[in-house]
This record gives structure tokens, C-alpha cells and sequence, in this order.
């Protein structure tokens, strides 16, 4: 998980602080907090859950 959390939180804070470099670092938090949640949601954990599907749920035999 660490690996896909990692550069997209990178990559939202290259996209917001620029926007909001005069802002403190609570209210920037209150803009960046729920796009992680909502991307890693509806996208980077159903990924992973794919990916590892295998390993996550085996079959029993």
C-alpha cells in the first residue's frame, strides 16, 4: 500500500501547495485529506485488492 500512498500524495501536494502557498498548513491538510481518502477509495485499494487477489484470498484445497 505504501507504495501506491507514496506518490500520490507526492504528486497532490506538487498540485496543491502551489495553489495555496499562503495558506497554513491546517487548511491546506483540510484540501488535501479527503482527495487522498476519496483516491485511494474508489481507486487505489480496489487496485491493489485486484493485484494481490491471489494472495489475498486463496483457494482452499
Amino acid at each position: 500500500m505504501l507504495l501506491g500512498v507514496y506518490p500520490l500524495i507526492t504528486a497532490i501536494l506538487y498540485v496543491v501547495f502551489p495553489l495555496t502557498q499562503e495558506w497554513q498548513i491546517w487548511q491546506r491538510t483540510l484540501v488535501i485529506a479527503p482527495l487522498m481518502v476519496s483516491i485511494m477509495i474508489w481507486g487505489l485499494i480496489p487496485g491493489v485488492q485486484r493485484m494481490f487477489r491471489g494472495f489475498l484470498n486463496p483457494t482452499v484445497r
